[in-house]
């Protein structure tokens, strides 16, 4: 099993398979519209500009579970991305990253990257041990723009956690394009 095993919902709700990322690097992150953190959305987009023709792929999946930070609809979601930030990489279907109704792709790469999400991360591990303190210590996403870095085989390379800054993760991405 890796990351192509699995089949995620488009924005207009088709059905596609992760094992149309055979061959390229995918850096899978779970997006918010209405986050602190919501402009890395361009340094995302500079990662796709400066890496895509290497054969790095990002993908973005909406999720609603933190304070309701992605509220709106595929269509808003899509429309926000493109307008505000000239998004070009694919948003899927907003998804559950946690819970019981947790999308099965982020079931598996959790399980493969459980994460390091420290008091090195800032006010964000103060403020989540606070807010939510049962994810702390565990696999959970803790945030919105929690990153996995999945090899051109489909292995799941690193997580970087939500205040790893988009910029911070080229040597990582270079290496995994090799």
């Amino acid at each position: 099993m890796n990351a192509h095993s699995f089949d995620v919902a488009t924005a207009t709700g088709a059905v596609q398979s992760l094992a149309d990322y055979d061959g390229k690097v995918m850096l899978i992150v779970n997006v918010a519209s209405k986050c602190g953190l919501t402009p890395q959305y361009e340094g995302l987009e500079s990662l796709q500009k400066e890496f895509g023709a290497e054969g790095l792929q990002i993908v973005g999946f909406p999720c609603n579970q933190f304070e309701g930070q992605e509220p709106g609809t595929a269509e808003e979601i899509l429309d926000f991305c493109t307008m505000n930030f000239g998004v070009s990489f694919p948003i899927y279907s907003k998804i559950d990253v946690n819970g019981p109704d947790a999308d099965p792709l982020y079931t598996y790469l959790r399980a493969e990257q459980p994460g390091d999400f420290s008091p090195e991360s800032g006010s964000l591990y103060d403020y989540v041990k606070d807010a939510i303190p049962e994810v702390i210590g565990t696999d959970q996403i803790k945030w919105n723009f929690t990153k996995f870095l999945v090899g051109r085989d489909g292995q799941v390379i690193t997580r970087f956690e939500p205040t790893v800054e988009p910029a911070d993760m080229k040597a990582g991405i270079r290496a995994a394009l090799r």
